[in-house]
């Protein structure tokens, strides 16, 4: 087997990833198999950050058109994010994996601040290093903090792991059976053709940092490892140079 083609990564994984076929909340079996597949990459070498979002637990969009105070409902998706976190920590930790959660909204009680340098420290010691509770702000999603946090931590690569789709499609592949999956596309593509792959922001901050993104189904075992080490699965997504 090669070596890595990635040696710092950050793992994208939604909040709906945890939940499995249930929907809703946390399934065992998935988070053990998403822990599996991260244990797998961290044996290569490879320095892990990890981003979850909430969408299993709560949507701040969903509670924003329920009437709630949009800033609210975001603050109450930050703190969904560092239960799906701390759940990943359990997992990975049960496996034997060094792991820390950070924080972007402080609470010493559960998980270290989020603090730039002491995150890079852990991965330079093979930790892997859990973002939670977003960027700390509202209006912002957990693919703009993927895109922010590896720009900071200086990661060579943002994983996208889908449960529900193994790449990027010109339409819906569940509604449309001629829907065609790209290979590779350019952020520019993204923005333009509003394809959804994440948010505009995150995309802008992809593309102004120069920061690949791999979207790629993490259903069949052993695809993340697929990805670091360069396997042709997915799509992928680059700046325009």
């Amino acid at each position: 087997m090669g070596n890595p083609k990635y040696k710092r990564v950050v793992l994208k994984l939604s909040g709906e990833a945890l939940a499995g076929q249930q929907g809703f909340g946390i399934s065992p079996d998935i988070i053990k198999s998403i822990a599996g597949q991260i244990k797998e990459v961290v044996e290569l070498n490879v320095e892990v950050a990890v981003v979850v979002g909430a969408g299993n637990i709560w949507r701040g969009k969903v509670g924003s058109e329920m009437g709630m105070d949009r800033a609210t409902a975001d603050y109450m998706g930050m703190l969904a994010t560092v239960m799906n976190s701390l759940a990943l920590q359990d997992s990975l930790e049960h496996l034997g994996i060094e792991t820390r959660v950070q924080t972007s909204i402080d609470m010493r009680q559960v998980a270290e601040p989020y603090i730039r340098r002491r995150a890079i420290r852990h991965l330079e010691k093979k930790r892997v290093v859990i973002f939670a509770a977003g960027t700390g702000n509202p209006y912002f999603t957990t693919d703009t903090t993927a895109a922010l946090r590896a720009a900071e931590i200086e990661a060579e690569v943002i994983l996208m792991a889908k449960n529900n789709v193994d790449g990027v499609y010109n339409a819906d592949p569940k509604l449309d059976k001629n829907a065609v999956k790209y290979e590779q596309l350019s952020y520019l593509d993204v923005l333009k053709e509003g394809l959804g792959v994440m948010d505009s922001t995150a995309s802008s901050l992809c593309m102004d940092n120069d920061i690949p993104l791999i979207v790629f189904s993490f259903t069949e075992e052993g695809n993340v490892k697929r990805a670091v080490m360069g396997e042709n699965i997915g799509t992928i997504v680059r700046g325009n140079k």
